[in-house]
């Protein structure tokens, strides 16, 4: 889908879309011929412009039948991306091929959040449908706001580089595990490096050599070799000499191992790499808007699988800290693989903040269902910042706490620790398994994106499937906090 900026409405354009609110839809005249016609049928759907409110019709203008929909806004800094998205989510599939958005007073930024949020609410995933009837196919082609000012053209590319990265990780999110395995995963982030990123990749021989006991132990049960994939942008020129890391689970498919799970839903686990997903999307949203920051991201990929080689419930693996585990579940394996990233990241790299995203825990999702990721850290300040930067973003966050009250429930009787603890405070006491890798002078932060990564139902700026979670957020935490 392409995105333009006029001063004037496309003859093409057959849907016209007004974006207005409260203040000023009474008085606002229509650019229309049948202007009177439109505020007739507006009256009578009782329209009134209120934030989230919107309406579709059918009008003559210029002699043809075009769609017209009215979208209210209010003052809310994501109003006009969601009407932008609401618009779009009404006409994908109905045959028009171009959106013409408009309304007064519409400020540069309230232009590109509203073709933003069409862009990212058109992307779905069809490449393997092979019957899908030509009524269901999507048919918007082109986006043109109307009458932005001049800034908003550039301000878009912006806006672009962070869709294509929610779209990379709405693709890695979605693709079937036989398809996303560690090595391939590698694979569809290699075009990365054509916008100055800079790529490589550990193999299994290499982090055996490290004594990556924990993540390898999570991987030896597959046929698909586990990899480490480390991505770097520096737009600083060398400025910032200690980087922001991003750490990210990529068990690109999760059976629970010798602690299998049930068959239902067991499908669903595809997307148990929704965090590295959301570190490589991030990378190319900061790479492709060329961020005036220095930012690695690292992904731990394996896949988890019940053979005659896996890892048994009971078994003490070392981990590349030096300290021992004892796994008491297989299925709590994104801790294992999470505790070898974070650790060599750390030694690697030197970086003042780690930032990690995982499909973690179960727990999180009872705890907030699918509106919120947790958030877990050792810096009040940096929980904060990521709050802020989710709220901002679209990403929303709420944090939870770690202390040393919830260690002992991780003590192991024959190692430094057991990967899970008892029932109650799940989410907590993985992320305090993790802190226990962090260095002292390292500000730490643990989001716990179980519920957030795919969706059962369309959501403000997604459909039903992978939401790209994460990739705002991370972007907008680096322009709040290293970009000024």
């Amino acid at each position: 889908m392409q995105t333009h900026f006029s001063d004037k409405r496309p003859a093409e354009a057959d849907v016209i879309a007004f974006i207005v609110s409260k203040d000023n839809f009474e008085n606002y005249e229509f650019p229309m011929e049948n202007a009177k016609g439109i505020r007739e049928t507006a009256e009578l759907a009782r329209f009134k412009a209120g934030a989230g409110q919107s309406f579709l019709f059918i009008t003559e203008e210029a002699g043809k039948q075009v769609r017209i929909i009215l979208l209210g806004v209010g003052d809310g800094h994501d109003d006009h991306q969601h009407a932008g998205a609401k618009a779009l989510a009404k006409v994908q599939t109905c045959g028009a091929k171009h959106i013409s958005f408009e309304g007064p007073d519409l400020s540069a930024v309230a232009a590109v959040e509203a073709a933003y949020g069409a862009t990212l609410r058109n992307w779905r995933i069809d490449k393997y449908r092979t019957k899908l009837a030509e009524t269901s196919k999507p048919t918007i082609t082109d986006v043109t706001v109307v009458g932005a000012p001049a800034e908003a053209a550039k301000l878009w590319k912006e806006y672009a580089a962070v869709a294509d990265g929610v779209f990379l990780t709405r693709e890695l999110v979605s693709e079937p595990a036989n398809i996303i395995y560690p090595e391939s995963f590698v694979e569809r982030c290699q075009h990365l490096t054509g916008l100055g990123v800079e790529i490589s990749v550990l193999d299994v021989k290499q982090m055996e050599k490290l004594g990556m006991g924990a993540l390898l132990g999570v991987g030896q049960g597959s046929r698909k070799p586990s990899r480490m994939l480390v991505m770097k942008w520096d737009g600083t020129g060398g400025k910032q000499e200690r980087p922001v890391a991003l750490v990210g689970k990529g068990v690109t498919f999760d059976t629970g191992g010798i602690s299998i799970k049930p068959a239902g839903g067991m499908e669903d686990m595809k997307w148990d790499m929704g965090g590295a997903g959301a570190v490589a999307g991030a990378m190319k949203a900061l790479a492709g808007r060329k961020a005036k920051a220095h930012v690695v991201g690292v992904c731990g990929l394996v896949e988890n699988m019940p053979d005659g080689n896996a890892q048994r419930p009971g078994d003490v693996v070392t981990s590349m800290s030096g300290q021992t585990i004892e796994v008491i579940n297989t299925d709590a394996e994104g801790r294992l693989v999470l505790c070898d990233a974070l650790h060599w990241t750390q030694e690697e790299f030197n970086p003042e903040y780690v930032i990690d995203l995982a499909t973690l825990t179960g727990a999180i999702i009872i705890s907030l269902g699918s509106e919120h990721a947790g958030v877990f850290s050792n810096d009040d300040d940096l929980a904060d910042k990521l709050l802020s930067a989710g709220k901002t973003a679209g990403d929303p966050a709420w944090r939870f706490p770690i202390s040393k009250a919830y260690d002992k429930l991780i003590d192991s009787p024959i190692a430094d620790m057991k990967n899970v603890g008892p029932r109650g405070a799940g989410s907590i006491t993985a992320a305090q398994f993790l802190h226990r890798y962090i260095k002292k002078d390292v500000k730490w932060a643990h989001i716990d994106v179980a519920g957030m990564v795919w969706a059962d139902k369309a959501g403000p700026v997604w459909a039903k499937g992978a939401t790209g979670y994460g990739v705002r957020l991370l972007n907008q935490f680096i322009a709040d906090n290293f970009e000024g």
